[in-house]
């Protein structure tokens, strides 16, 4: 099952994304570990930090877990 993670806009970058879901623990980390590891949007593979999130967009990340995008209440 998917673990939601809620955001208070619209959208989020991948980058953001991967820092708020405590996937890294700062956002210098992220490019390295878009580098490192498979990343993919909705079942495609992206490794871009820009690359946009929309709520209910699916982000799966390999050796870690599955997240949806959500809005937060």
């Amino acid at each position: 099952m998917a673990e939601p993670i809620e955001i208070k806009t619209d959208e989020i970058t991948l980058g953001q994304f991967i820092k708020l879901a405590n996937i890294v623990e700062s956002g210098g980390m992220v490019k390295m570990f878009l580098q490192d590891y498979n990343v993919y949007v909705n079942g495609e593979q992206d490794q871009r930090r820009g690359r946009k999130l929309k709520i209910d967009d699916r982000v799966e990340v390999e050796e870690v877990g599955t997240f949806i995008v959500a809005k937060e209440n």
